[in-house]
């Protein structure tokens, strides 16, 4: 499938990061398509990108992506194709699948994307169930949603080393939650299939080191393409033994946001950027928005209100913070109706299925967008290409959003290669934290 041919924020004349990736579009996929061939891709992800004209850069990739109610609903063939691919690469023995979802029975956006997963899924052919780890699920549990749609709930049933539901065996395990608080013993030493694989969840991985195998991508990449790798990549450090609450390993936050403050100002300097560079500090696990903020001096971290430091201390269901990643900070110059807004891509197997833009009307250029208030706005197809663009670029209508692409793809492999590092050289998944 070639690279969808889709709407972005932006307009005018196209930038030179953008026009340096476009030219070199053939080498970009043959290259990439070497890459992803040759590493096991998530079976899924989702990528938050920033762009601010002059850098475009991925600032979180999540292996579990929620968001499937935000897709633009004529991506669907684009979506149970590429599941298709991805179903019969990791388990093309599969005709019934169980699908294991968060435990946000009250968040009826989210309930709307499993939803929407299940339907994708469904269309392949496959016969898939929703089974919940909430233990007060015992018996099947209907949800109403809007548009006269509904979700059916099971509570999980284990004899020995399958898992499954009431009269339901399925091939194979999809996990839609991303593990956060451990591994439930349910889910252990299973004989099933479990896709993605338990290691890839949040009692398992770090962003920050995510971030050290994406550094070497970018390095690889830029060097094909002849561009600065500053440009598509954020500098970055971590910081390990914190408590916000307590003001320990505050040093080490603040001594890494020196130096990547001075750090971005050269590189600022040396490409005519005006703006004030800032940093942004994140719980080094975890999604939804949760344990991050912008800086734009080191004392900022010194000097935090009791609020601000209960916001720091705990992530998803109250995870408390132990390590941090400080992040360059990378502007978002994209808005809708006047409205800050950043691209998150999608991604099933190694194949772009669309996106949406994260909008937030209460947020400026400089702060992160996962906050109470944003709201979603669909990618669409560009006019008059109602079918994927087999032609990334043409005299007339380059394909602006081939340069998303390309960065997502980039996140993707990172994530793979990310994955088969966290085992070791026996094959054997590391120790993974339990509840």
């Amino acid at each position: 499938m070639a690279v969808p041919h889709l709407t972005t924020a932006l307009s005018g004349a196209i930038l030179d990061l953008e026009k340096r990736i476009l030219d070199a579009m053939p080498a970009i996929e043959y290259w990439l398509r070497g890459q992803l061939q040759n590493h096991t891709v998530p079976f899924y992800c989702s990528v938050d990108l920033r762009n601010s004209g002059f850098k475009l850069a991925p600032v979180d990739t999540n292996l579990f992506p929620g968001g499937f109610n935000n897709l633009n609903p004529d991506f669907m063939p684009l979506c149970v194709q590429s599941m298709m691919a991805a179903v019969e690469k990791l388990c093309p023995d599969t005709h019934s699948l169980l699908l294991i979802p968060e435990n946000h029975t009250r968040n009826i956006f989210y309930l709307q994307s499993v939803d929407v997963l299940q339907t994708i899924l469904q269309n392949t052919g496959m016969n898939v169930r929703i089974g919940t780890l909430l233990p007060e699920i015992s018996i099947a549990t209907k949800i109403d949603l809007p548009g006269n749609r509904s979700l059916l709930l099971e509570p999980l049933l284990r004899k020995r080393n399958r898992l499954g539901l009431a009269n339901f065996d399925p091939s194979a395990i999809l996990l839609n939650n991303d593990l956060s608080t451990g591994v439930p013993t349910i889910l252990q030493d299973l004989d099933q299939t479990i896709i993605p694989p338990l290691h890839a969840g949040w009692s398992t991985r770090r962003k920050s080191k995510y971030f050290e195998t994406y550094d070497s991508i970018a390095q690889k990449f830029s060097s094909l393409v002849g561009i600065d790798p500053w440009l598509i990549n954020p500098y970055f450090a971590s910081c390990g033994k914190i408590n916000f609450n307590e003001k320990k390993g505050e040093d080490c936050v603040a001594k890494n946001v020196d130096e990547i403050l001075s750090e971005i100002r050269e590189k600022y300097k040396q490409y005519g950027v005006k703006e004030d560079p800032f940093v942004i500090v994140k719980a080094d696990t975890g999604t939804y928005g949760m344990g991050i903020m912008t800086v734009k001096d080191s004392e900022e971290v010194r000097t935090l209100n009791r609020k601000q430091r209960n916001k720091m201390s705990v992530v998803k269901e109250g995870q408390l913070v132990t390590k941090v990643l400080v992040q360059e900070g990378v502007y978002t110059f994209e808005s809708i109706n006047a409205a800050v807004a950043e691209p998150v891509i999608y991604m099933i197997d190694r194949y772009v299925v669309g996106g949406f833009y994260r909008v937030h009307t209460g947020r400026d250029k400089d702060e992160n967008l996962n906050a109470p208030g944003m709201h979603f706005v669909p990618l669409s197809f560009e006019p008059n290409y109602l079918l994927p663009d087999h032609k990334a670029i043409s005299d007339n209508s380059p394909n602006r959003f081939y340069a998303y692409s390309v960065i997502a793809r980039l996140a993707l492999l990172t994530a793979a290669l990310e994955l088969e590092r966290s085992t070791d050289i026996s094959g054997e998944h590391l120790t993974i934290a339990s509840e």
